[in-house]
């Protein structure tokens, strides 16, 4: 069974960079610098679950399936262009995402999350 809670160490993470062209991201503000891991799942499965982490900064994305995360420690702002609907998360808060979403991640501190995902056809 994998647990996580706010504040735990979340083990070694592998360096994510920004260079899914389906998510087309675009940085808007600094520098911000990502890294994860898949725990369950991944490359051609429809589920997928995992560790996120991304430095301070702001960028642009296009969410690549439907994902439900919970924020372990940092704060951040997210911003869904097709509504314009803003949330403040911070830790210990959960949101979900639809696939396709465009969105601005505003990362205010550096934000470590947890996340499962889902996409009809795998990722």
């Amino acid at each position: 069974m994998l647990k996580y809670r706010p504040g735990d160490d979340v083990d070694p993470l592998e360096d994510w960079p920004f260079d899914n062209p389906d998510s087309d991201y675009r940085i808007t503000r600094g520098e911000p610098k990502t890294s994860g891991r898949i725990d369950t799942g991944g490359p051609g499965h429809a589920t997928r679950f995992g560790i996120w982490r991304c430095t301070e900064g702001a960028f642009d994305c296009t969410e690549q399936g439907d994902e439900l995360m919970t924020i372990l420690s940092g704060q951040c702002r997210l911003t869904d262009h097709a509504t314009g609907t803003t949330v403040d998360l911070k830790t210990g808060d959960s949101y979900f995402v639809r696939d396709g979403s465009r969105v601005t991640w505003d990362v205010t501190e550096e934000i470590t999350k947890v996340f499962f995902g889902h996409k009809p056809g795998g990722y």
